[in-house]
């Protein structure tokens, strides 16, 4: 077998029919939109839809279990929490652990809540 022939890089020379120079387009008349603006892009601020009410995960449970394979369960807090188990008996393990973590987490625990 014999490799395929390499194509040549030489560039072709192609006859253009357009202006050598790139010209800016004729403005419109009329138009209301300011100078500038797109078409179509709303100019009015509108309130951010994703404005919670100061609420944010700080911790995270990962069990992962697929058919025929080995549980595993990832247990990861904002606090410097980062636990992983594999198998059935420690993932069960590790899910209860998590539980008992939101109670005593560092971030989660408040002065108010703790003179409650």
């Amino acid at each position: 077998m014999s490799p395929l022939p390499t194509p040549p890089l030489k560039c072709r020379s192609f006859a253009s029919t357009s202006p050598g120079i790139a010209e800016p387009a004729p403005a419109s008349c009329g138009g209301g939109a300011a100078k500038g603006v797109a078409e179509g892009v709303p100019t009015a601020v509108r309130p951010d839809p994703q404005a919670g009410d100061g609420r944010y995960p700080i911790a995270w449970l990962t069990i992962t279990a697929p058919r025929g394979a080995t549980p595993t369960a990832n247990s990861v807090c904002d606090c410097g929490r980062n636990l992983f188990a594999a198998g059935i008996r420690k993932a069960l393990a590790l899910i209860e652990d998590h539980a008992r973590h939101r109670d005593l987490c560092p971030l989660r625990t408040t002065e108010e809540r703790n003179a409650a």
